[in-house]
């Protein structure tokens, strides 16, 4: 149709939820890859979790309980607790990570649509500041085996330290940071280009994840899933920041690269501050919430006590998007200030 009535059939919840889930698929893929198939023994673990607490939340409050559990957001939040958690996680941190998402962030507020928190960040915080142990985890990715990483999910494999390394982000804390090494950016990063700590962006494996991640994001545009203004703000002001210090000091700073290809940047750009619910709504709105995000992640990933901020700087915005939105509002047609309305 090339004129006006336009009738356009709305997007339901499910068809929303399930274009995200699918987007998700390529960065699952490069885990897999990279890291074996692990992640999906804790996605499994998580969406049972997620769909068992909605189910029993649902009916505490006197939901139905069929409408809303096929809606997907319960499986939407479980992905997302189980790809911002270490692979190698306890099985039981998984399932309390994810219990903290559905009930406590997400039903206890009132449910889908009433949270003012991402559950999933929730989720990730909590936990980082209760376990920072168990949090910090991670595969090698020279050592992708199955087997020993199910045993250690499952029945905490006492020979778990021939399988975790440290993250890009952490390796390059702990190095800048121990005053006898005395280290520069420039030079780790110039004698471990091609080492399976940070490989040749942002870390062996991690740089196609997060590429994997990209690829998803750019699909939930194309379907109008998502706006441009988050996921843009978001790149382009961690980039920015990442290449003004790096320029001003590069023995102390790394450069866009590896801020954007490292770490949850991706995720959180396209998957995480695109939560409509928890979210600004405003245009301008959405455009402050994304570049204050990425803000707080530079300054938590470069000077905080944890190596990756995205989710505390997530949540940090998530207290001001009343505020945002309130001072965003467009002009109302036909009106010549925004209160006249």
């Amino acid at each position: 149709m090339h004129s006006s009535p336009h009738i356009l059939k709305p997007a339901s919840v499910r068809n929303v939820m399930v274009r995200v889930l699918v987007a998700l698929l390529p960065g699952i893929a490069a885990y897999v890859w990279f890291f074996s198939a692990a992640i999906l023994v804790q996605i499994a673990l998580a969406s049972v979790t997620a769909l068992v607490a909605e189910a029993v939340m649902l009916r505490l409050r006197a939901k139905p309980v069929r409408q809303y559990l096929g809606d997907g957001s319960a499986l939407v939040t479980a992905w997302l607790v189980a790809l911002t958690f270490p692979p190698l996680a306890p099985w039981w941190l998984t399932v309390l990570g994810v219990l903290i998402a559905i009930v406590i962030a997400k039903h206890l507020y009132g449910g889908l649509g009433q949270n003012p928190f991402n559950p999933a960040m929730v989720a990730f915080c909590a936990m980082i500041v209760a376990y920072p142990q168990l949090m910090s985890q991670w595969p090698r990715a020279e050592f992708n085996a199955f087997q020993p990483m199910l045993q250690a999910i499952f029945f905490s494999d006492r020979q778990l330290d021939a399988l975790v390394m440290a993250t890009p982000l952490d390796a390059l804390r702990t190095i800048l940071r121990d005053p006898e090494q005395r280290a520069t950016v420039a030079g780790i990063l110039g004698l471990s280009q091609h080492a399976a700590t940070f490989g040749n962006i942002g870390g062996h494996g991690w740089e196609w994840i997060a590429g994997g991640y990209l690829l998803g994001g750019l699909w939930l545009l194309q379907q109008r899933i998502i706006t441009w203004h988050v996921p843009v703000a978001f790149t382009v002001t961690l980039a920015l920041i990442a290449s003004l210090f790096s320029v001003i000091n590069p023995e102390h700073f790394v450069g866009a690269n590896f801020h954007l290809f490292t770490g949850g940047a991706m995720l959180g750009a396209f998957f995480i501050a695109t939560d409509p619910v928890s979210g600004c709504t405003t245009p301008l709105g959405k455009l402050i919430f994304a570049a204050g995000a990425a803000a707080l992640t530079w300054i938590i990933r470069s000077f905080g006590g944890y190596p990756d901020g995205m989710a505390f700087a997530i949540l940090l915005m998530n207290l001001l998007v009343p505020l945002i939105d309130m001072n965003t509002q467009p002009k109302v047609f036909g009106h010549q200030r925004k209160t006249d309305a």
